[in-house]
């Protein structure tokens, strides 16, 4: 059933704001040098790596600096990037994602695996459901890019403080693997972007 609601809020996403898209593409290209879309390969179902889209916030060639952003003022993010980023404009594509199969609108955000690898095998569960564009841990976590710029190692603290954490709020999810966890993750997640 999670599949059906899946395909079609993603189908109905992609057709109301393929205007959105087409803008965005037009000013993303326009800014700086490069494609609008950015692919990078994240894990996914049953430790399986997908191409995982965005609109490109960052210059070409930033991700060979570092994976993490660390906060909201990276200079690598163009200025659309930043306005992208605050709204999440950027994650929209992920809607091609959903269509496809590789993700779903509700669960554990895929990671790459540099950080996968580290799993212990309890926290391997998280790749037995489709990872998805919204979680607990999205929630939770809205900030995590201006958290990581105050610490002194924000690479240490992303893999002992943060990433446990939000596997923690995913565990959450797979405990409750229902529709209306998925509609309540949804609705919480509309309210956290409004705010």
């Amino acid at each position: 059933m999670i599949r059906f609601f899946d395909i079609l809020f993603s189908l109905l996403g992609i057709l109301l704001l393929s205007p959105l898209f087409v803008i965005l593409c037009l000013v993303i290209c326009a800014e700086s040098k490069g494609g609008a879309f950015y692919i990078q390969e994240r894990i996914g179902l049953n430790g399986k790596p997908f191409g995982l889209y965005k609109f490109r916030s960052m210059r070409i060639g930033s991700d060979s600096e570092g994976l993490l952003t660390i906060g909201e003022r990276d200079n690598r993010i163009t200025r659309i990037g930043y306005f992208m980023r605050k709204t999440k404009m950027d994650e929209l594509p992920q809607l091609l994602n959903v269509l496809k199969g590789d993700m779903s609108l509700v669960g554990p955000r895929p990671e790459v695996r540099k950080y996968t690898d580290l799993y212990t095998e309890e926290q391997r569960k998280v790749l037995s459901v489709r990872p998805g564009i919204t979680d607990y841990a999205s929630i939770e976590y809205v900030h995590e890019n201006e958290l990581l710029s105050q610490a002194e190692d924000p690479e240490r603290m992303y893999i002992e403080k943060v990433m446990p954490d939000k596997i923690k709020l995913n565990m959450k999810y797979l405990d409750h693997y229902t529709v209306g966890e998925y509609f309540k993750i949804i609705f919480l997640t509309l309210i956290s972007l409004v705010k």
